[in-house]
């Protein structure tokens, strides 16, 4: 059962990571289309190709022609002088190719050599100025975004779990829709909680200082308790006082009251605790949610991001050091930075699995921050993400120079080689993890 539902959870994750990256190359694909760029391949997954179709010349608008026509097996692999759509089976990505997709807008060097002008071919992408050009590198960035905000948005009507501490919301209109799920594990002996006679499994659903008896209106009571949190701060701003605690325990309501230990003890109640997340539920602010989220999360992705790269700087710049301590540190620094990062080995193998078992509420929730951290990566100044190609051709054309199509491949490539070695060292630390 437990290998049934590892597999489920990888074949989620191949395909909602395949859908996010089939997003963010759509938003290429639209602004590509909008600023006059010809496209010449949009694809789901990675070839060889399954299924395919090529545009027909011939189509137009009140014509009796198909559209789209499809393409035998014979020719499905073949370069088409249309555009194509097509499908793989291998769910690892997809792409949008463009027409010229290189600064000099020639497919080649040897045409480069064959025809004596530089300008580039109406309709590629390096014909386009530096402003389409901004817009068609950062569209899947936006789109990517903005998926995160549909997602978020649905999440805050339906009920949105809290998995970051000041979660955004909008305090006048988010109530709890899942609730009283706070669950006592484990009691320690002689301690307040065990003279109140509290149990393993008592559902802790409310607390009310002892100055009335109970009417069983949790609308009136003290406090109502959503997180093991609000038990433990309410124990510490009523130490030493008798407090009464509205449990369910097999069905049943019950008050329990127990006098608290001081606030000089090492804990008040003496109830270890675990909970069932709480969903925040909002109605108009919903969109307004969907964004705050979405912002917050992005701040929290680049904040991240910092501190595990400043990790492994400072990290490997200890290890010069003549200090045995200070190379420790430096040790602790990089293991932390490790522990930071997960490849696509940890991401599918091991927080899907774990998401898919934990509900669809969750799921999503997942969805959408990888989805944000999609966006965050590809907006990084490296040469082989879509912020590095557009920083490079800010900078060539800041110098007013050209920047040739083989110099832009040797750059990229090279920035590919080195994502590629930190992809196969991070899946090695993943799969030490599992195992």
């Amino acid at each position: 059962m437990v290998l049934m539902n590892t597999f489920l959870g990888i074949m989620i994750g191949l395909v909602i990571l395949t859908l996010l990256v089939v997003i963010h190359e759509f938003g290429h694909f639209l602004m590509a289309r909008r600023n006059g760029v010809k496209v010449n391949e949009f694809a789901i997954g990675i070839p060889p190709r399954l299924v395919a179709w090529r545009k027909n010349p011939k189509w137009h608008k009140g014509s009796t022609e198909p559209k789209w026509l499809k393409l035998s097996k014979a020719e499905r692999n073949k370069p088409q002088g249309t555009m194509v759509i097509s499908f793989s089976p291998l769910l690892i990505g997809g792409f949008c190719a463009m027409d010229g997709e290189s600064s000099d807008g020639l497919t080649s060097s040897k045409k480069a050599c064959a025809n004596t002008a530089t300008t580039p071919r109406k309709g590629t992408f390096d014909a386009a100025s530096f402003g389409a050009k901004t817009k068609i590198l950062f569209g899947g960035v936006l789109m990517n975004w903005l998926a995160a905000v549909v997602i978020f948005t649905t999440l805050a009507w339906t009920g949105m779990p809290e998995f970051i501490n000041n979660q955004f919301s909008i305090k006048s209109d988010a109530h709890v829709v899942r609730s009283n799920k706070v669950i006592v594990t484990e009691i320690i002996a002689d301690s307040p909680a065990a003279k109140a006679g509290f149990q393993s499994g008592d559902r802790i659903i409310a607390i009310d200082i002892d100055t009335k008896p109970w009417a069983g209106n949790l609308v009136d009571a003290e406090a109502q308790v959503y997180l093991p949190s609000d038990v433990i701060n309410f124990g510490t701003a009523h130490a030493g006082e008798t407090v009464q605690y509205i449990i369910m325990r097999d069905g049943r309501e019950l008050v329990l009251t127990a006098t608290l230990n001081p606030a000089s003890a090492d804990y008040q109640l003496g109830a270890a605790m675990d909970h069932q997340q709480a969903l925040m539920r909002s109605t108009w602010s919903a969109p307004i949610v969907g964004v705050g989220v979405t912002t917050q999360l992005t701040v929290e992705t680049f904040r991240g991001l910092g501190g595990m790269v400043w990790n492994l700087i400072s990290g490997i710049a200890r290890q010069f050091s003549f200090d045995g301590a200070v190379r420790q540190a430096g040790q602790t620094a990089i293991g932390a930075a490790g522990e930071s990062v997960s490849g696509p080995v940890g991401i599918i193998g091991v927080i899907f699995p774990a998401f898919a078992e934990s509900g669809l509420t969750n799921l999503a929730f997942l969805t959408a921050l990888i989805s944000v951290s999609l966006a965050c990566m590809n907006v990084l100044p490296i040469p082989a993400l879509d912020g590095g190609r557009w920083l490079l051709i800010a900078i060539y054309r800041i110098r007013h120079k050209t920047l040739t199509k083989e110099v832009e491949e040797r750059i990229v490539s090279r920035a590919m080689m080195v994502l590629l070695f930190l992809i196969v060292l991070i899946s090695i630390l993943d799969i030490t993890r599992l195992f």
